[in-house]
């Protein structure tokens, strides 16, 4: 069977018309698609579900607030320093010998004359007895010597009444001689009476002087051996290392039976209660300096103070290699935490004033500029409408307001605002990262776990 034969014409034209048809089914055929998905999307919309509302999500961002506070700004420098404690002794022994006993442990808290160590005190004991012993027989010698001395001169005493009465006496009978009534014998034994009479008075007066000659020579003696005494027990003293001053004991570098000298180091004896700071002041701000003003010792960690003292000296001169001037500072050891040789960051405060303080976490930063949230009143195109409100969430009475805010010193964990907010406003201080200005917002109570903070476009914290 033969095949029919088209004509040439009839060829070229079934060509031309299938071009020209082609573009047309095209474009009814996108056109039908775009129908179709823009009519499905609007089914979705109308019938499916409609935001966070119909998917049970809240209707704001939850977020803290807090309302802006007054405080305390300081004007302060920060430094670098080491404390350096006002008491503290190196104990090292007077004589040698062997330690024989330990009386303290490292650590411990001792008083001034509190016994640390005992040097091998035997013989030393025994010399400080006989001393004694010389020093008791002295003082008995010359309490001897002091009592005869006492019973000479009472002798005299009576020898002088005795001589007085024989002169007395002899005058009397030679009178009586010269009258003849009496012989030149009474008169004779009369002379002989006094002449006896002045030289027991003569000798007497012998005897006190030698009496007082061993008394002098028996309370030398006695002074002798009370130094003798006093040395003897002062090399005992010697033996027992004791405490100057009151202090932590450090670590205890000799043990019992260890033999020192005069050289060895026993320990170091510190006083904590009070220590000082000193600080290298840069010569641009010699001017601010002033005696008494505020120094802070600050912990590793956290603002708070360990302890505050105050400026107490001013050197008049600058290091001339630093161009620095040194300034001690003096704090009172009261808690305990302070230690001598510690190292410590310090704060010196310059000047104190009161301002507005903000927490670091309510700043926003945009494009090189700060910004802080403000919780303000929303209006109603910005507050979502009440049937968007799933049962049982609260609606929304609040928007976040993005406003700018100049910042000034960064004190602690705030920072002072100085332009851009007043005391008593309202400021979100936590899951800004999920806010845009008018965004409507939730107050979190203090018991709510904070919302996690998800990046908002054009934010950086």
């Amino acid at each position: 069977m033969t095949a029919p034969h088209l004509s040439s014409s009839q060829s070229v034209s079934g060509s031309v018309g299938n071009r020209r048809s082609g573009p047309k089914n095209w474009l009814i055929a996108g056109g039908v698609s775009v129908l179709l998905v823009a009519g499905g999307f609007f089914v979705w919309r109308l019938m499916g579900p409609r935001g966070p509302a119909s998917m049970g999500m809240p209707p704001g961002v939850t977020v803290r607030l807090e309302p802006v506070q007054s405080g305390t700004v300081q004007d302060a420098s920060e430094f670098l320093g080491s404390l350096e404690a006002q008491a503290g002794v190196v104990l090292q022994p007077e004589v040698s010998g062997r330690v024989t006993q330990v009386y303290v442990s490292a650590g411990d808290q001792v008083a001034p004359g509190q016994p640390i160590i005992l040097v091998s005190p035997d013989r030393t004991q025994a010399e400080a007895n006989a001393a004694a012993a010389s020093a008791t027989a002295a003082a008995a010698a010359r309490q001897s010597a002091a009592a005869s001395l006492q019973s000479l001169l009472a002798r005299r005493s009576e020898l002088e009444a005795e001589l007085t009465l024989e002169e007395a006496e002899f005058n009397r009978t030679q009178q009586l001689v010269e009258q003849g009534a009496q012989s030149q014998q009474e008169l004779d034994l009369a002379r002989r009476d006094l002449e006896v009479a002045r030289a027991t008075l003569t000798a007497a007066r012998d005897e006190i002087a030698a009496a007082q000659a061993n008394l002098n020579q028996a309370e030398a003696g006695l002074e002798q051996a009370r130094a003798n005494q006093a040395a003897a027990q002062q090399n005992l003293q010697d033996r027992t290392v004791t405490a100057p001053i009151a202090g932590t004991v450090s670590n205890l570098d000799v043990k019992l039976g260890d033999f020192v000298d005069t050289s060895t180091v026993i320990t170091n004896i510190t006083e904590n209660a009070t220590l000082e700071l000193d600080l290298q002041v840069p010569i641009e701000q010699r001017d601010r300096l002033q005696i008494g003003l505020p120094v802070e010792l600050l912990p590793v960690e956290g603002e708070t103070a360990i302890a505050t003292g105050g400026i107490s000296f001013i050197a008049p001169s600058t290091d001339p290699d630093t161009q620095t001037v040194l300034v001690k500072a003096r704090f009172e050891n009261v808690q305990g935490r302070l230690q001598d040789a510690q190292k410590v960051e310090a704060r010196l405060i310059w000047s104190e004033t009161t301002g507005v303080l903000v927490p670091t976490s309510a700043i926003t930063r945009l494009g090189g500029q700060t910004f802080v949230y403000v919780a303000d009143a929303g209006t109603e195109e910005e507050l979502p409408p009440p049937d968007a409100i799933p049962p049982g969430m609260p609606a929304p009475e609040q928007v976040a307001r993005l406003r700018p805010v100049q910042l000034g010193r960064i004190q602690g964990n705030s920072f002072e605002v100085l332009s851009g907010l007043a005391a008593g406003e309202t400021i979100v201080v936590s899951g800004i990262l999920n806010l845009q200005d008018g965004t409507p917002i939730l107050p979190q109570s203090e018991t709510e776990e904070p919302p996690p903070e998800a990046g908002g476009p054009g934010q950086a914290p």
